[in-house]
């Protein structure tokens, strides 16, 4: 058996963490997206 098999770190399920991740990207996404079409909008 590996070594790193027996002396897991993290317990956690995978999908919480990439679940996440996920949501963290988006909204960051999102969230320049928002500005960009509140700058477009201002200067029309």
């Amino acid at each position: 058996m590996n070594e790193f098999e027996k002396n897991v770190q993290s317990k956690r399920n995978d999908a919480v963490d990439s679940g996440v991740g996920f949501v963290a990207s988006f909204g960051f996404f999102a969230t320049i997206f928002i500005i960009a079409t509140v700058i477009k909008l201002i200067g029309s």
